[in-house]
């Protein structure tokens, strides 16, 4: 008999967690047909209303429900990494509890691993219906950027929403880098993936935690995770400023040993003008340079992703 773990991450998710149980047990007699037995790991990500609660509830209704509870918000990344480090599976499925990842996929998502030798079955969302067009607009633009500059996969629309053999969990646990982009470090792994995909469905209760701000900050943290391009950017950019420095220079040289500078000193606004734009460019390029540097930063300092308040 196969095990599958149902990794769930919570953050404020009171309305949704007996919700999301019963939609997921809807699955049960496939799994019983396939002889899979289940386990329920949520992982609370600090919430500060009832989900927790919620989740002692359930798990003294049914044994199968577990709670990893976190002394504080840590994020999403870090629930993930801890569900995949507390299951027990031969499969983990890392799922949403606001069922904007339908449980219904499931058995499609099981059969592709079992019976046609998948090593993951991931999910995409193929439109964004009820997402605000200007985030739909970014959210497009940075899967576009992203696969452009880096050596992972990362299919726009893709969601955690992804069933995996304990070969691959592994894989993906023996990367144990602080700064975490799941997204990007599932399509590094490398193995034989399925993509499956389906329609954008609205959260059933309670409002997304994911605001525009959030989403950007995580942007960034997915592009300087994968990626160098932006450091050898602003390498380019130098080069280039110095190129176009040193021919204003021969230009100056060449006028005043030829024709002297008959404007006298009404050339400062184009003077001033050039200082900002390179000073704007020097400022922004150490900008990214800090990105990368407090990246490292925090690696080195080794602190844990998570810390475990409560344990079922």
């Amino acid at each position: 008999m196969k095990l599958l773990s149902v990794v769930v991450p919570c953050y404020n998710e009171q309305e949704n967690i007996a919700d999301f149980y019963n939609e997921l047990l809807k699955n049960e007699p496939f799994l019983k047909e396939k002889d899979i037995e289940l386990e329920i790991i949520y992982i609370d990500d600090g919430s500060s209303d009832n989900t927790q609660e919620e989740i002692v509830r359930l798990h003294e209704k049914d044994a199968r429900v577990h709670l990893v509870g976190f002394s504080k918000n840590f994020g999403k990344e870090s629930a993930m990494y801890a569900g995949l480090q507390k299951s027990k599976g031969d499969y983990v499925v890392i799922m949403d509890c606001d069922l904007q990842d339908p449980p219904s996929l499931l058995p499609e998502m099981i059969k592709a691993v079992m019976d046609e030798g998948y090593d993951s079955v991931a999910t995409r969302r193929v439109s964004r219906k009820g997402e605000p067009p200007i985030r739909s607009f970014f959210a497009r633009m940075f899967y576009k950027l992203i696969n452009k500059i880096s050596n992972a996969e990362i299919v726009d629309g893709a969601r955690d929403y992804r069933l995996m053999t304990r070969k691959f969990v592994d894989a993906v646990l023996s990367m144990e880098e602080y700064n975490r982009f799941s997204k990007g470090i599932f399509g590094w792994v490398g193995f034989k993936n399925k993509w499956i995909e389906f329609e954008n469905i609205e959260r059933r209760k309670g409002e997304t935690k994911w605001s525009f701000w959030k989403l950007f900050v995580y942007a960034i943290d997915g592009i300087t995770a994968f990626s160098t391009t932006p450091l050898a950017m602003a390498s380019v950019f130098g080069m280039l400023c110095c190129l176009v420095a040193f021919c204003f220079i021969i230009f100056i040289i060449v006028r005043q040993l030829t024709v002297g500078d008959p404007h006298g000193e009404v050339g400062w606004a184009s003077m001033a003008s050039i200082i900002l734009f390179v000073g704007g460019l020097q400022l922004f390029f150490v900008g990214v340079v800090g990105q990368y540097l407090s990246k490292t930063y925090l690696e080195v300092k080794k602190r844990p992703l998570y810390i475990v308040k409560e344990e079922l």
